[in-house]
């Protein structure tokens, strides 16, 4: 796939010198636009068509299980001690300090002397599979059948800004394609009228790194996310305004096109030129498709309460998650979701309140995301994934908090390929570090990319001479995690 990262192909077009030919260059470029447009609408020049479309599908590596993603970030930190990895020696070690035969760590708050703090979490068994989970999540415990929750996940981001980074490019420092682009880079979309890669957040310009979370750092940027609002009409000045017809916003794009690609033909090493003309026809191609896609009001009242949209606290996310589940329903290859949009999940204090409310606010619409996909279909063909920058400590912060713990972690994910109702991994006794069947950031996504059907290490990408890839030479699937 590394020879997917071509330029796209600008035609050359002769400088004017003269207003004669200034008039005859127009005319044949006008010509030139609407004939390429019609070729690439008709698929008359087959596959060398969609030879030059940076976004036209793909050939995966190996044998795809999912065709979609759906990542629910939970930004600021949930507490797996608290959620699904119970810790009963935690609670008989409480207000203790930690042993010194724990392996020491350091901490941003720098209180890893503090006492450990108990959790006053209610732990059942659920489904077939006997999965742990807690009180705070009884709709997402219905689903455990169907979710394989990786206890043993570790990272190298100590902070936000740097848990962040890594979570979603695989590397702390920025300047990293996000795994987001890595997938649509890799595979394409079977979609051409809608972004192949979405953001949704709860609040919107909140998101700890904003678009970095999102961009394509070295790759061209038309393979970056493409954020959409959480209220209102989430894509704003889509419709065409009153008066202007279908034809004569065609000719006004096609002019526009023509002067951004004369614009653009000197200067190719600038791939925002080449994303901003690529944006401006996906633009006029969701005209058609996109403002149907996020109408939600032909759901009917019994899925609109599935999500949670007809409580006050679970509405904002609830519409979130159906808004991923119409998106992926209709070809879009990755949508990521943000619940706690500024860090909110982070419990430094009064961690009760903050994980009650929070929970409460994705609990029934991440289930209803899960149930509706199975009963749809969609399940097997959707791989959803859930979790923060890292999970938090067993020792206390300021009495009734817990700080970062980047040591040790759980996440889950669902359908698209998952064996679900098995645990993978484990913490130690009281949940600080990861200790069996560790697996690193890199090792998630590497997970995540092989279940849509591409290998880690042969997806590249050229830059600056150096082969690139998206967990940067280290990582490789957990098998334990993938049907066969």
């Amino acid at each position: 796939m590394s020879d997917s990262n071509r330029p796209m192909t600008i035609p050359h077009v002769v400088p004017a010198t003269s207003r004669r030919d200034f008039l005859c260059s127009a005319g044949g470029g006008f010509g030139a636009v609407a004939l390429a447009h019609l070729l690439g609408q008709n698929n008359a020049l087959g596959a060398t068509a969609g030879a030059d479309n940076p976004l036209a599908p793909k050939k995966p590596h190996v044998k795809a299980r999912a065709k979609s993603v759906i990542f629910l970030f939970m930004e600021g930190g949930p507490s797996h001690i608290d959620l699904f990895d119970p810790k009963p020696k935690l609670n008989e070690m409480a207000g203790k300090p930690l042993p010194s035969s724990f392996k020491p760590v350091i901490l941003p708050m720098g209180e890893a002397d503090a006492p450990l703090l108990a959790s006053k979490r209610k732990w059942k068994r659920h489904g077939k599979s006997g999965l742990w989970a807690s009180d705070w999540i009884p709709e997402i415990a219905e689903c455990m059948d169907d979710i394989a929750v990786v206890r043993s996940c570790w990272s190298n981001g100590l902070n936000h800004s740097t848990g962040m980074c890594q979570m979603n490019t695989g590397s702390p420092l920025a300047g990293r394609p996000s795994l987001g682009s890595w997938v649509t880079y890799g595979l394409g979309t079977e979609n051409q009228n809608l972004p192949a890669f979405i953001v949704l957040e709860d609040k919107k310009g909140r998101v700890v790194n904003g678009p970095r979370n999102w961009g394509t750092g070295f790759m061209p940027a038309v393979y970056q996310g493409v954020p959409l609002s959480a209220s209102g009409d989430p894509i704003p000045n889509l419709s065409t305004p009153k008066g202007v017809s279908g034809a004569r916003q065609r000719s006004k794009l096609d002019y526009l096109q023509w002067l951004n690609r004369r614009h653009a033909e000197p200067r190719k090493d600038q791939s925002e030129l080449d994303a901003r003309i690529a944006s401006y026809e996906l633009a006029f191609r969701m005209q058609a498709e996109a403002p149907e896609a996020v109408d939600l009001a032909s759901e009917t009242e019994e899925t609109r309460e599935l999500y949670g949209m007809d409580q006050k606290e679970t509405e904002s996310f609830g519409r979130n998650c159906l808004l991923a589940r119409r998106l992926v329903e209709r070809g879009v290859r990755f949508v990521q979701l943000y619940s706690g949009s500024g860090s909110a999940w982070d419990s430094h204090s009064a961690i009760e309140k903050n994980h009650a409310r929070l929970c409460k606010s994705m609990d029934k619409p991440v289930a209803g995301l899960l149930k509706d996909l199975k009963r749809r279909g969609l399940l097997d063909e959707t791989l959803v994934v859930w979790g923060g920058e890292f999970g938090r400590t067993p020792m206390s912060e300021k009495g009734n908090g817990r700080d970062h713990n980047p040591y040790g972690f759980t996440m889950w994910m669902a359908g698209g390929g998952v064996k679900g109702g098995q645990t993978i991994g484990a913490t130690d006794e009281v949940g600080l570090h990861a200790i069996e069947e560790r697996l690193h950031v890199h090792d998630l996504h590497a997970s995540i990319l092989y279940m849509l059907g591409v290998d880690n290490m042969e997806l590249t990408y050229l830059h600056k001479g150096r082969p690139e890839r998206p967990t940067q030479n280290e990582g490789g699937p957990c098998m334990k995690l993938i049907t066969g």
